[in-house]
């Protein structure tokens, strides 16, 4: 199963740029792993509403998740699963014959209606609210986590 992480925009910090770099070159060990860096939306207004945003976003989003069978959004309404959890759901994904997972970040305001309907699933990473940015390096530390729960790795302690 290819897992894919699909932001919207760019990651500015360059801590945040580097501690990402490192997680992807871990995950490549364990899967197909891609993370994918969308362009931000191209308003015509300077002070964009957060509606204008999401709506402004939902077709670049709309066009990465078109080769996707099972899309998660990140929201901070989803489920919250421990990181043993996390393992688990994945690997049920995996036996279920899903081809291609993608978790979804979206930009600061979250998703517009019509990526909302194109998911199967909505995860949390927590009950915490963390920047869009910050949530990226998150995301790929957690599904790292994952991979090692799964190989009986001993990265993770519990």
């Amino acid at each position: 199963m290819r897992i894919s992480l699909i932001v919207i925009g760019k990651t500015s910090a360059p801590w945040l740029r580097q501690g990402i770099d490192e997680y992807i070159k871990r995950l490549a060990r364990y899967a197909p792993f891609q993370y994918v860096e969308l362009p931000d939306a191209k308003l015509k207004t300077s002070k964009p509403t957060p509606d204008q945003l999401k709506q402004a976003e939902a077709p670049i989003l709309l066009k990465a998740l078109e080769d996707v069978d099972h899309v998660v959004l990140l929201d901070e309404h989803g489920k919250q699963p421990r990181s043993i959890e996390l393992a688990q759901w994945i690997e049920v994904r995996h036996h279920r014959g899903i081809r291609h997972l993608a978790l979804v970040i979206g930009g600061a305001y979250g998703f517009a209606p019509e990526v909302k309907a194109k998911a199967a699933e909505k995860l949390a990473l927590s009950a915490l609210t963390f920047s869009h940015q910050m949530i990226r390096l998150l995301a790929v530390e957690q599904l790292y986590r994952a991979q090692t729960i799964l190989k009986g790795e001993p990265y993770h302690h519990e």
